[in-house]
């Protein structure tokens, strides 16, 4: 008995961590424009990367973004790097040998979800830096945005040094990488509530901005699935 659960156990850890991608070092081996070619690639297509160029020998600067493509394929994206200051500029950006980081901050996520018990749930199963609904509704608040949307992910993902974002849809939770707005894993999920709250799960009740209150309409899966 003890070596058959061993067995299962075994079987089933893989399954269950290749739904968080892992970070993984790669360089790039060949550059054409936009078209990058990557000396190994990544555990999953859209996953987003960071180029970083050697400015002597202990000195590294981000100084691109990617999008992994698929076997060793990228395309440089747009996505405004760090400011490092007075470091000399690199022209070109991206140059063969240059060192890519795939999955960048992916420990770093923000979690989307209809209620508490299924926040709850989710951040007691991994061990992740859980960014907290609240900071992002309080963004979402100052921005004047009511809902989550591509673009105000990709900017709070650059304000927070947030990696993923974890969304809860019907069914199923899935992994957006809002750098390079590509979803990158889903799985199946069971004992979600019909209804969410919306526009998502938080703590808070309402925001000065009058963006969010528990009483403001509108469907939790049918914002959230839809990201624009």
């Amino acid at each position: 008995m003890r070596i058959v659960l061993s067995t299962l156990l075994l079987s089933i850890v893989p399954l269950m961590a290749d739904f968080y991608p892992p970070t993984v070092k790669s360089s790039v081996s060949g550059i054409n424009q936009k078209n990058i070619v990557l000396k190994q690639g990544f555990p999953a297509k859209g996953m987003s990367a960071v180029v970083m160029h050697r400015y002597g020998k202990d000195l590294r600067a981000i100084t691109s973004y990617m999008r992994y493509d698929g076997s060793k394929q990228g395309t440089l994206i747009n996505n405004e790097p760090i400011d490092h200051g007075d470091l000399p500029t690199v022209k070109p950006k991206v140059r063969v040998g240059d060192q890519v980081i795939g999955g960048y901050l992916y420990k770093n996520i923000l979690l989307l979800a209809p209620d508490a018990n299924t926040y709850a749930k989710i951040i007691k199963s991994a061990d992740k830096n859980w960014i907290h609904p609240d900071i992002f509704a309080m963004f979402l608040a100052k921005e004047g945005d009511q809902i989550p949307t591509q673009e105000n992910l990709q900017k709070f993902a650059n304000e927070y040094q947030v990696g993923l974002i974890y969304i809860v849809q019907r069914g199923k939770g899935v992994l957006y990488d809002p750098i390079s707005k590509r979803y990158v894993s889903q799985k199946a999920l069971t004992g979600l509530p019909a209804k969410g709250q919306f526009p998502f799960y938080m703590r808070l009740g309402k925001i000065d901005s009058g963006w969010f209150s528990r009483e403001k309409k509108g469907e939790y899966y049918s914002s959230i699935g839809n990201l624009k």
